[in-house]
């Protein structure tokens, strides 16, 4: 039944492949280089047969997607060499370089057809620039990468050397633009620690979106008791499951990296919070909510995780929170706290807000106490949630630790943020790719004067100057306001002395009420000053 169904699915594929029809793309040949690098997760990952070199994609995938989760993406944790092997000693992974690197990061399961835009990554984003002007392969390109593996892991940062120098000689010497999703700006950031000379040479400017800087605390403290989704809602259903996803990230050093700063200043610590019954002196039980700091919470997930197990083609493969991967991962925040920009590279951070993120995670309740903490895979948490974008508090995304051009806070979702259309327009800002000199990123509006008169004349011994302008402010933000212009009137004066004739000059300011995004403001103003 599911090979029919698949039968059907790609049947449909291609006959909606045959109806599109696309249009020739305007291309902008002034354009700066931009290539895009993601988060956790945002790659297409392939295993490739050692006997017969047959590949076969096993990162996003609907039919079979747990089946070949379990058995080619299970991995284990090297320490001599920092990098996540996995368990199928018959094939490896690796990551497609179609379309200039631009097809693993776009859409990450290109045969699904209903439900598609749940496995979207930069595709929207790709959509858009190209029609401002970019070119795949000559202004546009793509990095992916084993997002299992550490962000500091040295083949990965050797990919992202050869990729930027593809960049720079493909786009005829230009400076790039890197623009990151996600942990793809701890990827770039270990990268610019590591290869300063490389960064600064390829490199214009660097721009940071929705970058968990200061880690994610209660997505990973979950993560790491419960596992976690791809995607929401129905969809999930065709997908890997949290279990199976749980033990594929026991052994990533990414997700160890994406653990909370231990040496930030959080204005909340986020904590790990567990109800427990205990008993006084005199054997009285009390129930008490327990709360452990994220460095106390490193012993609760070694005995939560201690008789963690999977089972690989009959073999019991014990896989427990692992100290060795907390210690490289260490290391590697050590490494990010000493970032700085290079002189000549510019520096941009967009963060989303306006969505409640989990910070801390509390296990159990008053009524129904943890009783054997390696019972806490199985029970279903909740949350003390802060601002920030589902996943990452924006108290940790704003703290880039890095001399910025600006940081702009948009209201959005984790990934959602990669199609809002705010972040694209201050993006086409930031690229250059407009032409539209009033915009102000860090307001996210758009000032346009519409209108401006003077006059100036003689009467009675007196300069009288009169001033008319007219100003049009569009923005994306829709909201009831009054009904009436707001009316302002000001004044001052100038009392005169030797050097200077007395003058008086007053003006009123009027602000109509905002209409389909458009309000329109004027001002009236007019100076007297005595004729010299």
């Amino acid at each position: 039944m599911a090979v029919l169904l698949e039968e059907i699915v790609q049947s449909v594929e291609l006959w909606l492949k045959l109806l599109r029809k696309k249009p020739q793309p305007h291309v902008n040949p002034n354009l700066d280089p931009v290539l895009l690098v993601p988060g956790v997760a945002g790659s297409i990952l392939k295993a490739v047969s050692d006997d017969n070199g047959k590949e076969e994609r096993v990162w996003i995938r609907i039919f079979g997607a747990d089946y070949k989760c379990r058995t080619k993406l299970w991995s284990r944790f090297d320490p001599s060499t920092g990098k996540t092997v996995s368990l199928d000693p018959k094939s490896s992974i690796m990551v497609p370089e179609d379309r200039f690197g631009l097809y693993a990061i776009d859409v990450l399961d290109p045969d699904m057809i209903i439900g598609r835009d749940c496995v979207y990554y930069f595709h929207d984003m790709i959509v858009e620039m190209i029609k401002w002007g970019f070119q795949e392969g000559k202004t546009l390109f793509g990095f992916g990468y084993d997002f299992r593996q550490s962000n500091r892991l040295p083949q990965t940062l050797e990919r992202l050397a050869a990729q930027l120098e593809l960049v720079y000689n493909a786009s005829g010497g230009k400076k790039i633009t890197i623009i990151s999703h996600s942990m793809g700006g701890l990827l770039v950031k270990c990268f610019m620690c590591l290869h300063s000379d490389i960064f600064e040479k390829y490199v214009k400017n660097w721009i940071a979106i929705a970058a968990p800087f200061q880690g994610a605390p209660g997505y990973v403290t979950s993560t790491f008791l419960n596992g976690m989704s791809f995607v929401e809602g129905w969809e999930q259903n065709f997908f890997i499951s949290k279990w199976s996803m749980h033990q594929l990230l026991i052994e990533c050093p990414s997700i160890y990296e994406l653990m909370g700063c231990l040496n930030f200043q959080w204005q909340h610590i986020p904590l790990l919070e567990i109800w427990r019954e205990k008993l006084d002196k005199d054997g009285n039980s009390h129930i008490i909510l327990e709360p452990y700091s994220p460095a106390e919470s490193i012993e609760i997930f070694k005995e939560a995780l201690s008789a963690n197990t999977v089972n690989y083609h009959g073999e019991i493969i014990a896989l427990p929170f692992n100290l060795e991967i907390l210690k490289w991962a260490n290391e590697t925040r050590d490494i990010l706290s000493c970032a700085k920009v290079p002189s000549k590279v510019k520096f941009y951070n967009i963060y989303a807000i306006n969505l409640e993120t989990p910070h801390s995670v509390c296990y159990g309740s008053a009524e129904a106490p943890v009783t054997d903490l390696q019972q806490l895979p199985f029970f279903q948490p909740t949350y003390v949630c802060v601002d920030g974008d589902g996943t990452v508090p924006t108290e940790s995304a704003k703290a880039d630790g890095l001399n910025a051009e600006a940081r702009v806070g948009v209201p959005g979702e984790h990934r959602g943020i990669l199609c809002d259309h705010h972040v694209f327009r201050i993006l086409k800002h930031w690229l250059k790719a407009d032409s539209d000199p009033y915009y102000n990123p860090l307001n996210d509006y758009v000032i346009l004067p519409t209108a401006f008169e003077m006059e100036r004349h003689r009467e009675k011994g007196l300069q009288v100057t009169s001033l008319k302008e007219e100003w049009e402010i569009i923005t994306e933000d829709q909201y009831e306001g009054d009904t009436e212009p707001l009316v302002s009137s000001i004044s001052v004066s100038h009392v005169g002395d030797k050097l200077s004739p007395r003058a008086e000059a007053c003006a009123t300011l009027t602000v109509h009420p905002q209409n389909e995004g458009k309000q329109h403001v004027e001002l009236n103003a007019v100076s007297v000053s005595v004729d010299a």
